[in-house]
């Protein structure tokens, strides 16, 4: 059976004869034939991001842009008399994202092998093939997940938090405080499962297991009363963050156990992950049981490793390890806590299910004295 295609994550455009029709330095009526206008709001609606490599004068390349309605679906543009291949790593340096996943289409086969040349690793289109692009196994992730419908959205917002940072000059507190951060953890439906499975594919660095949990496997948890699944969320004052966490949780009388826990490493500085930590302990404790956390060493989760640590999870010995199943591999851990309340953020706004009221553990009656 044939390989998967490598799937394309950023399509570079060239303006003149290949997103339009003419050259604008010569006649400033170009056009935009249907085919292209729609190419470009299909990949975008597919969470593909698209950029621009022009020689061309940037103030009038762009005004004709927004003319045309198309400016907002660009990220990164590079419009200058530089070498299109400068411009197009430009692109895949500030997205970091591998060569291999990036594409470039122009009408010139000159500007195409200069660019094959200086990055080999990125494909190169004719402008003749464009309409033709949305029918390319590449350019067709098998599935379209919220986040990925709204990436451009993500993407440019995140760029716009980078120029407010660097021009920042107080403290670092402070700037998290002016982002007016906001943060939603709740159950996952069935729109939003792919999304979680992404998550657990994506995010290796703050991945406590690695392990992955299939669109199947996870739809039959979400029917499973004894389980949570958990997607966390987030959100400031430039746009959105997407997905950004998610929790499975299996929870019984006197032990919740974290089977899963995954952030992206984009909200760390944030102290998303301490934040979802603190809340689960402290909803823990209001339920009174006990915490018991997989964790399954890898060559890159040791940040993760850290983040447990922290949060007070220790290899003592305890009774409610034995109410746990039998690890699922040899190498996972199983770390546990005796929770105790915790102080939530002062900088991210939390919204949260209560599951220390709905799943709260009544005491034990204590035991009748004889007469």
């Amino acid at each position: 059976m044939a390989e998967s295609p490598t799937l394309i994550k950023c399509l570079v455009w060239d303006l003149d004869n290949t997103l339009w029709k003419g050259t604008l330095l010569e006649d400033d009526q170009v056009s935009v034939a249907d085919d292209v206008r729609r190419v470009v709001q299909t990949l975008d609606a597919r969470g593909i991001l698209q950029s621009v490599a022009s020689k061309n004068d940037h103030d009038l390349a762009w005004r004709k842009l927004e003319e045309l309605g198309l400016a907002e679906y660009f990220v990164l543009p590079r419009i200058n008399w530089g070498r299109k291949s400068d411009s197009v790593l430009h692109v895949a340096d500030r997205l970091r994202f591998a060569q291999g996943t990036i594409a470039f289409v122009d009408d010139q086969p000159a500007e195409r092998a200069e660019v094959q040349f200086r990055a080999p690793a990125v494909r190169c289109y004719r402008a003749e093939d464009v309409a033709a692009l949305l029918d390319r196994p590449e350019f067709n992730p098998p599935t379209v997940t919220v986040d990925a419908a709204r990436r451009r959205l993500m993407y440019q917002a995140s760029f716009r938090r980078e120029e407010a940072q660097a021009t920042f000059t107080g403290p670092d507190e402070e700037f998290l405080h002016s982002l007016r951060l906001r943060m939603t953890i709740e159950r996952a439906t069935e729109t939003e499962l792919d999304r979680v499975e992404e998550l657990t594919l994506r995010t290796s660095q703050m991945n406590a297991t690695g392990v992955h949990y299939s669109d199947a496997t996870l739809r039959g948890l979400l029917d499973d009363p004894g389980h949570e699944v958990l997607v966390t969320t987030m959100a400031d004052r430039f746009g959105p963050h997407g997905a950004v966490g998610v929790l499975l949780l299996a929870a019984s009388e006197r032990v919740w156990h974290l089977k899963l826990l995954a952030t992206s490493c984009r909200v760390v500085s944030f102290g998303a992950g301490s934040l979802i930590l603190n809340w689960l302990t402290d909803q823990a404790s209001r339920a009174r049981v006990h915490l018991v956390a997989d964790f399954r060493r890898t060559d890159r989760n040791r940040m993760m490793d850290v983040a447990y640590r922290l949060a007070g999870y220790g290899d003592d010995p305890c009774d409610c390890l034995a109410k746990v199943p039998p690890a699922d591999a040899p190498e996972i851990q199983r770390l546990h806590l005796v929770p105790a309340r915790r102080d939530l953020s002062t900088v991210i706004t939390l919204t949260a299910p209560n599951l220390a009221r709905e799943r709260r553990r009544p005491l034990t009656p204590p035991a009748a004295r004889p007469r």
